[in-house]
């Protein structure tokens, strides 16, 4: 029996969903973040989801990335990656699911090697070039000892230190010469050695003053000087600027003298003989220098000499100072290699 005014509900039956059973929403009857509504259908050609976080802002037209030359467009409505897209290869993973590359967005394809395209090789030869490289480095470094032992050995040729460079120091060619040892020098000792062990560099010297034997009068103020030093090198190799260290005296002129170098055959690996030249031809042998460098050891022994006008002697000239020097090196090395 029906109710009077009651009408027939024709929405009382319930229809069947399309797109079956809702599951049961969540309180409140919002739906989740991330959460697709299942009454509406899935769209295939939507973008994955944005994650939380600040995302890249609008893409402008600059930073559109330049096609290659004969690459096609994506056509609308085709997603790069699927099937019948011209660029016919998957566009590679984003930075982290989810995120659409930067410089990249909806409706901007993102370009892809042609097929035949040598972008891949590049990156195969830039990575076994590399390989190559390390491989040459390494090889280098075993050759030349850099593992380790990246400094070379010194070549001492056999010399040791010692604290007393005069007690090494030969003097009878200066007394064959007619010179000895001056005993008027105030008191001071002489010769005078020091020295000076580092793991660099050890450093020898000894100053010696001389006198001619012959000059007996308390007015002769005549005097030479003899000085002498050895250099050990434990960490550089002193050939490449030996030379140049006493070329340089070449370029050095006063306004009465001149300097000529020139080398000493059979002493050491290398030596040199500088020597002082008075303008107006005068050699009176004032000043003398004889270098020597035999392995990384240094040598060097210089002549100076005062003449007074009182003196009754006569000084050598350079070339019997050059002798002398010559002669005492060599023995003093020879003792020094003991």
């Amino acid at each position: 029996m029906s109710i009077p005014g009651d009408q027939p509900n024709p929405y009382a039956q319930s229809q069947s969903n399309p797109y079956g059973d809702v599951p049961p929403q969540p309180p409140g009857g919002q739906q989740q973040p991330g959460q697709q509504d299942p009454r509406q259908a899935p769209n295939p050609y939507a973008y994955p989801p944005t994650p939380a976080g600040p995302q890249p802002g609008p893409v402008g037209a600059a930073a559109h990335p330049t096609m290659p030359g004969g690459v096609p467009t994506q056509p609308p409505g085709q997603v790069p990656g699927q099937a019948g897209h011209p660029m016919g290869q998957p566009q590679p993973p984003a930075p982290y699911p989810g995120q659409v590359p930067a410089g990249y967005g909806p409706g901007v394809p993102t370009p892809s090697a042609p097929s035949g395209s040598t972008k891949g090789r590049g990156l195969l030869w830039a990575a076994g070039g590399a390989v190559v490289a390390s491989a040459l480095w390494a090889g280098g470094l075993l050759a030349t000892g850099g593992f380790g032992d990246d400094e070379a050995k010194a070549d001492l040729a056999g010399y040791q230190y010692t604290g007393n460079l005069c007690g090494s120091t030969d003097y009878a060619p200066f007394e064959e010469a007619g010179f000895k040892k001056d005993e008027s020098t105030s008191g001071d000792k002489n010769p005078r050695a020091s020295g000076t062990e580092h793991e660099a560099l050890d450093s020898m010297d000894c100053n010696t003053d001389l006198k001619a034997s012959e000059s007996s009068s308390s007015s002769d103020y005549s005097s030479t000087w003899v000085a002498t030093s050895a250099h050990l090198h434990h960490k550089t190799d002193p050939e490449p600027e030996f030379e140049a260290r006493y070329r340089a005296y070449e370029n050095q002129k006063g306004s009465t003298y001149t300097y000529k170098v020139k080398p000493v055959p059979d002493l050491g690996d290398e030596a040199y003989l500088v020597t002082q030249e008075e303008k107006d031809g005068d050699d009176e042998g004032s000043y003398v220098i004889l270098a020597v460098r035999d392995g990384w050891m240094t040598y060097q022994t210089s002549w100076s000499n005062y003449v007074s006008g009182s003196s009754n002697s006569t000084p050598p000239n350079s070339e019997k100072v050059g002798k002398m020097l010559s002669q005492s090196a060599k023995v003093t090395m020879e003792r020094l290699q003991r």
